[in-house]
């Protein structure tokens, strides 16, 4: 009697536990049968389904979908592993002091705040994961990939530039250098053959500098061969249309003014951006960090997967 009894005590708790389908391992994180109908519930609830794991696409993907389930789970698990591993969990008092923060930043108290969140249909419980969640994330992604992005202020011009091809920074004051041949001296024939003799040396790697010395005609020469400093809109337009794509450093070909002939040298320049470039920058910085977050957040799973145990039983 004694050893049935006992019998029926051992036995009972292995039939009643309930032993749950383990639908993949990723590292030492289990995707369970039960996952799927969690994110089933999460669907449609704000703030619950992480947008950047979607890839631009919309979240009402995985109603129904277990493939996108399935495929939005592991990368969930890959960054709860990522997080373990590089000691990001946050503690039970850091979601609360975060709670605090954010009531007093929003002049509510702690009970007013989680009313508002639960007449946005969640519970506490769901939204203090869900907080702990994105902090955990948060701290992830600055680490392996927000803090390794960067975003110009040249990269935000080339992009206005693509979607404004007629806009484009102007030289607001450049500074320049001339070799000048004076056509009184001999025709215009010959102080052209001079200004390609010159022009030869100068593309042979001669110094500008030198030649301008040597063989400048300009009877107010200055060191150099320099001219000043000049605004847009103030010298001779023929050189300023000629020097208008040099960067600091090239000359021109042969250029013909109505004084005469000069091989002209950038020595310096000062850009004013478009007005409307500058208005909008910031925007377009913002625009092409998140589309290269997503970029690298996309490869950075990749190879996280790679490297990663992952293993799918169905």
């Amino acid at each position: 009697m004694i050893n049935i009894l006992f019998s029926l005590l051992v036995a009972a708790p292995t039939h009643a536990e309930i032993v749950e389908k383990t639908v993949a391992i990723v590292n030492s994180e289990l995707v369970l049968e039960s996952d799927f109908k969690e994110l089933e519930k999460r669907i449609g609830k704000p703030g619950l389904i992480d947008e950047s794991l979607l890839f631009d696409k919309p979240s009402s993907i995985l109603k129904g979908n277990r493939k996108a389930q399935l495929d939005y789970l592991i990368n969930e698990k890959l960054l709860q592993s990522e997080v373990k591993r590089l000691n990001l969990v946050v503690t039970n008092d850091r979601v609360d002091s975060e709670i605090k923060d954010m009531a007093k930043r929003n002049n509510v108290s702690e009970a007013e705040l989680l009313n508002i969140i639960k007449g946005q249909g969640l519970t506490a419980e769901e939204y203090k994961a869900f907080l702990k969640d994105s902090i955990e994330k948060r701290s992830l992604m600055d680490a392996e990939i927000i803090s390794k992005l960067r975003i110009s202020d040249e990269d935000a011009l080339n992009e206005y530039l693509k979607t404004s091809p007629n806009s484009r920074p102007s030289i607001d004051e450049f500074s320049v250098s001339h070799i000048f041949f004076n056509p009184k001296k001999g025709g215009a024939e010959a102080a052209i053959k001079r200004a390609e003799t010159v022009l030869g040396k100068l593309r042979g790697g001669d110094n500008f500098e030198t030649l301008a010395q040597q063989f400048s005609e300009d009877p107010n020469f200055s060191a150099g061969g320099s001219l000043g400093t000049f605004k847009s809109g103030e010298f001779l337009p023929e050189i300023e249309e000629a020097i208008s794509n040099l960067k600091v450093g090239e000359t021109t070909p042969v250029v013909k003014s109505r004084m005469g002939f000069h091989i002209v040298k950038l020595t310096g320049k000062k850009l004013t951006a478009d007005p409307k470039f500058e208005k909008a920058k910031e925007r377009i910085k913002a625009q092409l960090l998140e589309a290269s977050f997503k970029r690298q957040l996309k490869a950075w799973l990749q190879s996280k997967r790679d490297e990663s145990f992952v293993r799918i039983n169905e």
